[in-house]
Protein backbone atom coordinates (compact mmCIF):
# COMPACT_ATOMS: atom_id res chain seq x y z
CA UNK A 1 0.00 0.00 0.00
CA UNK A 2 2.84 2.37 0.92
CA UNK A 3 3.43 3.17 -2.89
CA UNK A 4 -0.27 4.17 -3.52
CA UNK A 5 -1.29 7.74 -3.05
CA UNK A 6 -4.43 7.57 -1.34
CA UNK A 7 -7.08 10.71 -2.29
CA UNK A 8 -9.69 9.55 0.10
CA UNK A 9 -10.22 8.02 3.71
CA UNK A 10 -12.80 5.40 2.25
CA UNK A 11 -10.21 4.54 -0.45
CA UNK A 12 -7.56 4.03 2.17
CA UNK A 13 -10.08 1.41 4.04
CA UNK A 14 -11.30 -0.01 0.61
CA UNK A 15 -7.46 -0.98 -0.25
CA UNK A 16 -6.99 -2.38 3.23
CA UNK A 17 -6.93 -6.47 3.72
CA UNK A 18 -9.96 -7.28 4.62
CA UNK A 19 -9.27 -8.34 8.21
CA UNK A 20 -8.22 -4.78 9.14
CA UNK A 21 -10.61 -2.58 7.49
CA UNK A 22 -13.12 -3.26 10.46
CA UNK A 23 -10.45 -1.81 12.67
CA UNK A 24 -9.92 1.05 10.23
CA UNK A 25 -13.71 1.98 10.18
CA UNK A 26 -13.85 1.64 14.11
CA UNK A 27 -11.04 4.11 14.44
CA UNK A 28 -12.73 6.39 11.61
CA UNK A 29 -16.33 5.97 13.86
CA UNK A 30 -14.25 7.00 17.13
CA UNK A 31 -12.56 10.08 15.49
CA UNK A 32 -15.36 11.74 13.75
CA UNK A 33 -17.61 10.85 16.45
CA UNK A 34 -15.27 12.51 19.04
CA UNK A 35 -14.64 15.39 16.72
CA UNK A 36 -17.34 16.19 13.55
CA UNK A 37 -16.29 19.73 12.97
CA UNK A 38 -12.66 17.96 11.91
CA UNK A 39 -12.78 17.54 8.05
CA UNK A 40 -11.33 14.15 6.79
CA UNK A 41 -8.45 14.46 4.59
CA UNK A 42 -5.51 11.97 3.47
CA UNK A 43 -2.08 13.75 4.79
CA UNK A 44 1.20 11.86 4.82
CA UNK A 45 -0.80 9.50 2.23
CA UNK A 46 -2.87 8.86 5.55
CA UNK A 47 -6.32 9.36 7.21
CA UNK A 48 -5.81 12.84 9.06
CA UNK A 49 -8.40 14.65 10.91
CA UNK A 50 -8.02 18.86 10.32
CA UNK A 51 -9.50 21.46 11.81
CA UNK A 52 -7.54 24.91 11.06
CA UNK A 53 -4.86 22.80 11.08
CA UNK A 54 -4.22 19.04 11.40
CA UNK A 55 -5.47 17.63 15.00
CA UNK A 56 -4.20 13.87 14.36
CA UNK A 57 -3.68 10.93 12.16
CA UNK A 58 -3.98 7.02 12.09
CA UNK A 59 -2.88 4.35 10.12
CA UNK A 60 -3.52 1.00 9.87
CA UNK A 61 -0.94 -1.91 9.99
CA UNK A 62 -0.54 -5.80 10.42
CA UNK A 63 -0.05 -6.02 13.76
CA UNK A 64 -0.89 -2.21 15.30
CA UNK A 65 -3.27 1.45 14.69
CA UNK A 66 -0.86 3.82 14.85
CA UNK A 67 -2.71 7.02 16.60
CA UNK A 68 -0.43 10.57 15.28
CA UNK A 69 -2.05 12.75 17.62
CA UNK A 70 1.29 14.98 17.71
CA UNK A 71 3.65 15.30 20.49
CA UNK A 72 1.60 17.43 22.60
CA UNK A 73 -1.34 14.97 22.39
CA UNK A 74 0.68 12.64 23.86
CA UNK A 75 2.58 14.14 26.40
CA UNK A 76 -0.70 15.01 27.91
CA UNK A 77 -2.09 11.89 28.21
CA UNK A 78 1.65 9.58 28.36
CA UNK A 79 0.06 8.80 32.20
CA UNK A 80 -2.81 6.99 30.85
CA UNK A 81 -1.24 4.96 28.63
CA UNK A 82 0.88 2.34 29.93
CA UNK A 83 0.29 -0.70 28.76
CA UNK A 84 0.69 1.27 25.09
CA UNK A 85 3.75 1.09 23.01
CA UNK A 86 4.26 5.28 22.39
CA UNK A 87 6.55 7.60 21.09
CA UNK A 88 7.18 11.37 21.20
CA UNK A 89 4.50 11.32 18.29
CA UNK A 90 2.92 8.15 17.85
CA UNK A 91 0.96 5.59 19.91
CA UNK A 92 0.31 1.95 18.47
CA UNK A 93 -2.86 -0.07 19.72
CA UNK A 94 -2.49 -3.65 19.06
CA UNK A 95 -4.15 -4.71 16.16
CA UNK A 96 -6.17 -8.22 17.94
CA UNK A 97 -7.35 -5.73 20.94
CA UNK A 98 -10.60 -3.61 21.24
CA UNK A 99 -9.59 -0.06 20.68
CA UNK A 100 -9.63 2.57 23.82
CA UNK A 101 -12.88 3.93 22.45
CA UNK A 102 -12.54 6.47 25.44
CA UNK A 103 -8.98 7.62 25.44
CA UNK A 104 -9.09 7.62 22.06
CA UNK A 105 -12.30 9.97 22.49
CA UNK A 106 -10.76 12.13 24.67
CA UNK A 107 -6.94 12.78 23.14
CA UNK A 108 -9.12 13.60 19.65
CA UNK A 109 -11.30 16.44 22.03
CA UNK A 110 -7.85 17.50 23.46
CA UNK A 111 -6.46 18.01 20.19
CA UNK A 112 -9.17 19.71 19.30
CA UNK A 113 -9.67 22.17 21.77
CA UNK A 114 -6.00 23.08 21.97
CA UNK A 115 -6.83 24.42 18.41
CA UNK A 116 -10.00 26.16 19.48
CA UNK A 117 -9.98 27.31 22.63
CA UNK A 118 -8.23 30.67 23.29
CA UNK A 119 -4.69 31.05 25.15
Amino acid sequence: MDAHKFQSIDEYISLLPQELESVARQMRTILKEAVPQAEEIISYNMPAYKYQKVLFYFAIYKNHVGFYPTGLGIEAFKGQLGEYKFSKGAIQFPINDPLPKELIREIALYRYHQVTLPG
